[in-house]
């Protein structure tokens, strides 16, 4: 997995491209979200969730999809539970992910932010292969914009307070932040 920082994409992952995006409002990427996310909830590895961040679910295989028919949203990425990364939006683009959101009091945080959705739930612990590439994808997006810094990475529970839940308690942040910072000293 490789970030291309001209074109916004990586190379090395599945390419499923969303209609559900945007151009950016011009300023910096300084954000980093991560979400959670399964379709249907709790069910991992069924490619919906791919198919709904394309407009293409059939809201008539599950009850639950009929909630969530009329939503137009995606991320630029889902890590899967076994470590699988789809891409859907190119990073220099702007993503559906946060919603109404806040950060450091700065609405909108879809204008200067990425979105990460990790194949999950709020309470279900997160799998070793996940951790590993969300570091390395972190590292990259680092890289290639300097102003998303450790404390610029949020979960959306952060920026959409009482409306969000996600990551969720089952997200191990000291694990996930400890292992960024991992040889910063050398």
């Amino acid at each position: 997995m490789q970030l291309d920082s001209a074109s916004g994409w990586c190379d090395g992952v599945r390419h499923c491209p969303s209609p559900n995006f945007n151009a950016r409002p011009e300023g910096e990427i300084s954000l980093l979200v991560i979400h959670n996310i399964s379709l249907p909830p709790a069910q991992f590895a069924t490619g919906k969730v791919q198919e709904f961040f394309q407009n293409r679910l059939d809201v008539t295989e599950h009850p639950y999809f009929a909630g969530i028919a009329d939503l137009r949203v995606s991320a630029h990425f889902l890590i899967e539970r076994d470590g699988a990364v789809t891409q859907f939006v190119s990073c220099l683009d702007r993503a559906w992910h946060a919603g109404v959101s806040c950060f450091e009091g700065r609405e909108t945080c879809n204008d200067f932010s990425i979105g990460i959705e990790l194949e999950g739930t709020d309470d279900l612990p997160f799998t070793d292969a996940q951790y590993a590439v969300l570091v390395d994808l972190t590292r990259q997006l680092q890289k290639a914009f300097a102003a998303i810094t450790v404390q610029r990475i949020c979960g959306h529970s952060d920026i959409a307070p009482g409306r969000k839940t996600d990551p969720g308690p089952a997200f191990d942040w000291a694990r996930y932040r400890a292992a960024l910072t991992e040889g910063e000293e050398q």
